[in-house]
């Protein structure tokens, strides 16, 4: 069969797949170690719920079964089938998934995720149609304490900066500060100002600029918003001092400085200089309401954001209640593809196995099984040598993938020994007894 290639699905090489386990294993501790509990939903979800929310419609894979379309080419398709698509994000189908099983749930619930998307964007360096993610939430029953906005990007800037990865900084915002200067400015098209904000590292303040003046916006005001946007700092007094020289006042410009003050005095006590304050981060998703955050990799700032989200207080709503909550999603295919192919990190090796068993003679593979057993009971990844070829041969197969040592079941009545294949130091040893390194019994990955 002829290989066919298709863009934005990356397949990773073995020593690639150890990188983003390592990063995927990692993020999953963090998570699990602040209380969060990992679920699963489905990769379908119906066309009517996906095109709810957002403005990604046109990015959605549609999915159907061949009978069907053949159906409504003939035009005999039925009217009550139900059109289905993959989600392209985890924050919709985990909407559904709380209201599904809001009765039982204990809320607030804290929940991770971590899956693949699907996303009919064009290809380029950190975008794919097809890419996993790690999502952190918290939800509540009618109302979520304003503390949650506080943790959850602490809890991404651990996970992220306990990587060994270079220093990620995460930007954060508040919603209500934006909303309040376009208030105090007579703005009426909040959500054009805020999708406006949102594009100005992609098209710069002239762009911006430009269209705003389209969506009905003074000079004045525009020049207002540009002049917001460039207020930044990790300081809370720093930022209040931003704010207040625009001249502006309103209730809710208020509320979104003091919230965004509270959220950095609460980083500064825990990881101090990760979190800063950049009020050009609007998040162009309309549903986010409060925080919002924005996280990128020092170094590799043309990346982009590689983990982003905010607070939503009406995304889940079943029409009784509403689930208000706070979420971040790290773009893990994002980041793994640059760690990769930069490159940031590199794995000690391309398999998990940390033992070859060789072998003498093929009429004794038998007992190059049983070592081989006695190494996996006691949790010692380990892989037969696949032919009896020289030991040099044998030796070339372990270097060749990682592996760093060669075990030798020795003659009748002789020690089996096993040698370190880096070093050449070569020891008697029992398989009931023997024991690698910590750094040697998985594969280890650094900064390279």
């Amino acid at each position: 069969m002829a290989r066919t290639s298709l863009s934005g699905f990356p397949e990773w090489l073995p020593e690639g797949r150890v990188i983003e386990q390592f990063v995927l294993d990692h993020l999953r501790r963090v998570f699990e170690l602040h209380g969060f509990a990992g679920i699963e939903t489905r990769a379908v979800e119906t066309l009517e719920q996906l095109e709810s929310k957002g403005e990604t419609s046109k990015e959605i894979y549609v999915l159907d079964r061949l009978q069907a379309m053949k159906e409504a080419e003939a035009g005999r398709r039925s009217s009550k089938e139900r059109r289905m698509g993959l989600h392209f994000d985890l924050t919709v189908p985990f909407a559904r998934y709380v209201i599904e099983n809001a009765n039982e749930l204990d809320f607030p619930f804290k929940r991770y995720q971590i899956q693949k998307v699907w996303r009919g964007e064009r290809p380029q360096d950190g975008r794919f149609r097809e890419f996993m993610q790690a999502d952190i939430d918290v939800v509540g029953m009618g109302e979520l304490p304003f503390h949650y906005e506080v943790e959850l990007p602490l809890v991404m800037a651990e996970a992220l900066s306990t990587l060994p990865i270079p220093r990620v900084t995460v930007l954060v915002n508040n919603r209500k500060v934006v909303q309040g200067v376009c208030e105090a400015l007579g703005v009426s098209d909040v959500e054009a100002a805020l999708r406006g904000l949102d594009k100005l590292d992609k098209i710069g303040p002239e762009g911006v600029a430009a269209e705003l003046a389209d969506n009905g916006m003074t000079l004045e005001q525009t020049q207002v918003l540009l002049e917001m946007a460039q207020i930044r700092s990790a300081l809370a007094a720093e930022i209040r001092e931003g704010v207040a020289a625009l001249g502006l006042s309103s209730e809710l410009l208020e509320e979104g400085v003091d919230q965004l003050c509270a959220l950095l005095e609460s980083a500064e006590l825990r990881l101090p200089g990760v979190v800063v304050a950049d009020l050009k981060i609007a998040r162009g998703l309309d549903y986010y309401t409060g925080s919002v955050y924005e996280t990128v990799m020092e170094g590799h700032e043309d990346l982009g954001s590689i983990c982003s989200g905010g607070r939503y207080d009406s995304l889940a709503t079943d029409g009784k209640r509403t689930y208000p909550g706070v979420g971040l999603s790290i773009g893990v295919s994002r980041l793994v593809s640059r760690l990769i192919s930069a490159p940031v990190l590199r794995a000690s090796r391309k398999v998990p196995t940390a033992v070859l068993v060789a072998v003498i003679d093929e009429a004794d593979r038998h007992r190059s099984d049983a070592v081989a057993a006695a190494l996996r009971a006691r949790g010692i990844p380990c892989d037969v040598a696949p032919s009896a070829a020289k030991f040099g041969k044998q030796i070339k197969f372990a270097d060749k993938r990682g592996i760093p040592f060669v075990w030798f079941p020795g003659a009748q009545g002789e020690a089996d020994t096993v040698k370190d294949i880096r070093s050449g130091e070569q020891i008697d040893a029992l398989a009931s007894e023997w024991m690698p390194s910590v750094e040697d019994l998985q594969p280890q990955v650094e900064l390279c």
